[in-house]
């Protein structure tokens, strides 16, 4: 029986729980995961995925787009993403000549301008380029791709970067639907991390964008920063939803300064304990849910009558680099410095800094990197895992019918560790389907890396007090 995602046990982990599932584990975003591509692929290789996709069934479904605008004004110094911090605007006009050259060459392989039902300008900021540029960079891709006329056309947006001017013009250029990065309201915190924005300018974008027609308004917010507490993030919790955006995307904190320089100008000691980050998201799981949105999963709220909600109640949900989606799972196509596409059973990234990115270009290639093809048992377990993120449930028959196997046999010894988790309560195990409790919501990472057969060879095996153990180049599930 299906779990109702509307009710919620917001009750907190105990202990013991903390204890053993405090552990590093990935987000999949896809499967498998990024740290697993490779050099072996390279442009040519995703110049032919792309060709193949013209004679594939994939050729008569529509595709999404994303595009990487890597440049921010000023640094935040939690981010993890992949950015250029200059005041020097001039360098946008380089990059959108090179994302042209990029878009052409991907369109040569691809053939006929393939159809597009859903469209993102992520980053770093893609605000950073002026209204102009913009204008450009839309017109150049409704000249390679055909953009649906109810395509979802999404913007990342800082909301320190517009005003009500800027966002008519992003609704004149065919934007639908926004997502401002607000993160916390709590002023200090806001210093903490280098990201000073008032509630109140928030509110008036949030008006603006309502008056000129946008579909769908997201809030990004982030629990375990430096200096927050659970009293302190329930107000924040209680501000955002006072907002009545549609959608809500919270995220967790993953403190790795080794691996992303601004965090190391954030001291470990202001962070919140894992205990008092797990007593935000169950504030924030209980906060939203009072207030009328429905729990998506892991990161993600929506309004009831939001598509998102729809389809997490439907069974339709999907998951994908930008987190969880109502699209189908289809080919992504991704552009720019460090993107990573989606073609049929491919995984291709670019080049992760600008100077390699150009050279490629400028050499004739594609300016893919590294990558991944998976094989029969990637896709198996990608269909596993992803019913488990996006549902929360297990359901064999489907599974065995798409891949030709048996559950039980083909995955015996995760079963077997799923069966330690049903005795924590974080998932029960039934004769035909794997159900995460809402318990398990807290630690559904935990329950995914069961089926990750990548990490056998990085890990030390699931014993008695702890779950599989992952390396530290992943964040904390908690």
């Amino acid at each position: 029986m299906r779990s109702d995602p509307t009710v919620w046990d917001c009750s907190i982990p105990d202990d013991d729980l903390l204890r053993r599932f405090d552990v590093a584990g990935p987000r999949y975003t896809s499967y498998p995961t990024a740290d697993r591509f490779h050099e072996g692929v390279d442009g040519d290789r995703h110049g032919q995925a792309l060709a193949l996709r013209a004679f594939g069934p994939a050729a008569t479904q529509p595709a999404s787009v994303y595009v990487h605008i890597p440049f921010c004004e000023s640094v935040c110094y939690y981010c993890a993403c992949n950015k250029v911090v200059t005041r020097h605007h001039e360098r946008a006009a380089e990059y959108l000549d090179a994302l042209e050259i990029e878009m052409e060459r991907v369109r040569e392989r691809l053939g006929e301008r393939p159809a597009v039902s859903q469209l993102h300008l992520g980053g770093g900021t893609p605000t950073f380029l002026s209204d102009r540029e913009l204008a450009r960079l839309t017109a150049l891709l409704h000249r390679h791709f055909q953009v649906a006329e109810n395509a979802e056309i999404s913007i990342e947006v800082d909301p320190r970067t517009i005003d009500m001017t800027r966002l008519r013009h992003l609704r004149m250029l065919g934007f639908n639907r926004l997502s401002y990065g607000v993160q916390d309201v709590d002023p200090d915190v806001q210093r903490a991390v280098h990201r000073e924005q008032s509630v109140e300018s928030i509110a008036a974008l949030m008006d603006a964008a309502r008056e000129l027609g946008f579909r769908s308004i997201n809030v990004d917010l982030i629990y375990g920063l430096p200096l927050q507490t659970p009293a302190s993030f329930a107000r924040t919790i209680e501000q955002v939803a006072a907002l009545r955006p549609d959608r809500v995307a919270l995220y967790g904190y993953a403190h790795l300064p080794h691996r992303f320089k601004p965090q190391r100008r954030i001291e470990a000691s202001a962070l919140p304990a894992a205990g008092d980050k797990l007593r935000m998201l169950s504030g924030a799981i209980a906060g939203f849910l009072s207030r009328g949105y429905s729990y998506i999963g892991m990161d993600h709220f929506a309004l009831a009558d939001d598509p998102l909600a729809v389809a997490k109640r439907e069974g339709r949900l999907h998951r994908n680099f930008q987190g969880y989606s109502t699209q189908p799972d289809c080919d992504l196509i991704a552009l720019g410095v460090s993107a990573i596409s989606k073609v049929g059973a491919h995984f291709a990234q670019n080049a992760k800094t600008l100077p390699d990115y150009y050279a490629a270009l400028r050499e004739g290639r594609l300016p893919v990197e590294r990558g991944l093809a998976l094989n029969q048992d990637d896709l198996v377990r990608r269909d596993v895992i992803m019913a488990l993120m996006c549902q929360g449930r297990l359901a064999f028959e489907p599974i065995e019918r798409s891949h030709g196997i048996s559950v039980p046999d083909y995955f015996g010894p995760e079963l077997a560790r799923l069966r330690r988790m049903e005795a924590d309560g974080l998932v029960t195990v039934e004769p035909g389907a794997v159900q995460v409790t809402p318990m398990g919501w807290f630690f559904v990472r935990a329950v995914a890396m069961a089926f990750d057969r990548y990490l056998g060879s990085d890990r030390a095996p699931a014993t008695r007090d702890g779950p599989v153990q992952a390396p530290v180049r992943f964040s904390r599930i908690l």
